[in-house]
């Protein structure tokens, strides 16, 4: 199975891989040439710390180029699943206990980062709350412990 990734992370990726090609590339080529030109390298920190920080950008293009090719692109503004929570859906939920409310959009594991609100298909939340509806209050078991919430509005797009 291709791993599902949204259109917009898929865009946020290519992106990120475009920077890294026209930008970040060829600055750390110079900074790895002006290094050279100081001289002896087994003593020249700066030379090294340029061969690392290539190493470091074409792996990541490497595995950009990898996931973006394997990846299935969904565009979830066309689904048409109501307040279903399904791939894609942006999440509203309540605790149960404290009401706090936190906003999470469920993504392709490619493109989750929770510090956007963005949580991974196959995370314990995700689970918990896939196929479920607004207004139905779902126990979710996480590495923390476990919490009673109460999904409060889905939305897509």
């Amino acid at each position: 199975m291709r791993p599902p990734i949204t259109a917009q992370g898929a865009q946020r990726l290519r992106a990120e891989l475009e920077e890294l090609k026209s930008v970040q590339r060829p600055a750390v080529i110079n900074a790895i040439a002006e290094a050279r030109a100081h001289g002896d390298l087994k003593e020249n920190a700066e030379y090294h710390a340029a061969r690392e920080q290539q190493g470091f950008i074409e792996g990541r293009i490497k595995q950009l180029e990898s996931e973006l090719s394997h990846a299935q692109v969904i565009d979830v503004a066309s689904l048409n699943v109501g307040d279903k929570v399904v791939f894609g859906a942006n999440v509203l939920l309540a605790d149960e206990d404290t009401g706090k409310e936190t906003r999470y959009q469920i993504v392709g594991d490619l493109e989750a980062d929770i510090k956007q609100g963005l949580i991974a298909i196959s995370s314990p939340v995700a689970r918990a709350l896939i196929g479920k509806h607004a207004g139905d209050v779902v126990t979710i078991e996480a590495p923390g412990g476990t919490s009673e919430v109460e999904i409060v509005e889905v939305s897509y797009g």
